[in-house]
């Protein structure tokens, strides 16, 4: 990771530890600039890793060529006007360029300057060659800058970036090319304007399978209900409220999808009435009796269109259980002609609802394919991933 001198230095510093936190190994190069703004000492503190200035270092030999062949990415964020000048005609005058030069992996840069300088012809002429040998770019975003100016040239902030970051590396992934639809959250059933019938679903299962598909190379649909959390960089979201929405989204979606991950905790009942207006507890014609209907079973109907078209390719389910459950779930696998099923026991400490953690009992016809233990919901996710893709790619 490259930081050159920008007000933005600070961004950078919260970057490079979303990059750590999320498990990559993040080697630092200052500039002079940069160092103006923030220090080696604050790069190593979040990373853990040395943090590098001089190009004459005579402790690391030969440091720019070792930094470029041992990267999977060089990220340059903040990314200066003069940064971008000398990349442009191949000026190696610091470790950052030299290191440039070396460099045998994906070059991602995030510009920041300010205002009129990103829109300036000089640099974007050198924008410009920079693409056409490859380099690729994230923002810059519109906003206030550090003079008061607003407009083009605010460094893109590190969440979008670490998003940008994720989608480079997975360019190779086990799931690159391949469609991929995701359901998750829980859909709402309502009996009045201001009431309904849910579930105490999160989302946060759902949205961690939708990370690693992602991360895996995945191009990422995901239909969700009511959730808090926000949806993965990168991912077309399709928001729906009640089970028949969801229904209709998922099975548009996966018309031509390669796999279905079906995490959603859909409402099996609905109201069989529903009021236009508020229910006063007064209102005799309610009373405290609501009919309850079945609602849409949407793993059948997607049997159903798979039978027809062959899509999705292969379809993981879950099942929630509160007992029962390795039963329960070989059932619903045979019944609903599913792939996989990733069978949870919502009564387990730790698993299930409103919690960062799950464990996971996946089945396919032939038995169990693994126990996946105790462990974050983002851990078991990418197990589930790694075991579809397997199956795509015929494994």
């Amino acid at each position: 990771m490259g930081v050159t001198g920008s007000i933005a230095c600070y961004k950078a510093v919260d970057l490079a530890s979303k990059l750590t936190q999320a498990g990559a190994l993040v080697d630092v190069i200052l500039t002079d600039g940069a160092q103006q703004f923030v220090t080696p000492l604050t790069f190593r503190s979040v990373t853990g890793r040395p943090s590098f200035t001089d190009m004459w270092s005579r402790e690391v030999h030969v440091p720019h060529v070792g930094l470029g062949e041992a990267a999977d990415l060089f990220v340059v964020a903040p990314a200066t006007a003069h940064t971008l000048a000398k990349m442009a005609h191949g000026l190696a005058d610091n470790l950052l360029t030299v290191t440039a030069l070396a460099a045998r992996c994906p070059i991602l840069l995030a510009p920041a300057m300010d205002g009129g300088m990103f829109d300036h012809p000089a640099t974007q002429a050198n924008i410009a060659t920079l693409r056409k040998r490859g380099v690729l770019f994230a923002g810059p975003a519109e906003g206030r800058m550090a003079s008061g100016l607003t407009g083009l040239g605010r460094m893109v902030e590190p969440a979008d970036l670490l998003g940008y970051i994720r989608q480079v590396l997975a360019k190779s992934g086990p799931l690159a090319g391949r469609k991929v639809v995701v359901s998750t959250g829980p859909t709402r059933e309502p009996m009045d304007p201001v009431r309904f019938i849910s579930n105490r679903s999160t989302g946060k299962q759902g949205l961690a399978v939708a990370q690693a598909a992602l991360d895996a190379g995945a191009d990422v649909t995901v239909v969700h209900g009511p959730i808090s959390e926000p949806i993965p960089f990168g991912a077309t979201a399709v928001a729906v409220q009640t089970t028949d929405e969801m229904g209709n989204a998922v099975l548009e979606a996966a018309q031509s999808a390669d796999a279905l991950f079906m995490v959603a905790a859909v409402a099996d009942f609905r109201p069989n009435t529903q009021s236009d207006k508020k229910i006063k507890k007064t209102d005799e014609q309610w009373g405290l009796a609501i009919g309850l209907e079945v609602t849409l079973d949407i793993l059948t109907a997607v049997k159903a269109q798979r039978d027809k078209s062959g899509f999705p390719r292969v379809v993981l389910g879950f099942a929630a259980e509160t007992h029962n459950a390795f039963e329960y779930g070989r059932d619903k696998l045979l019944r609903k002609g599913l792939n996989f099923i990733a069978v949870n026991d919502v009564m387990d400490q730790g698993a299930g609802f409103e919690v960062d953690t799950n464990k996971v009992l996946l089945l396919s016809s032939a038995g169990v394919v693994e126990e996946i233990p105790l462990q974050s919901k983002t851990a078991v996710a990418e197990r589930l991933v790694h075991h579809v893709a397997k199956s795509l790619n015929g494994n």
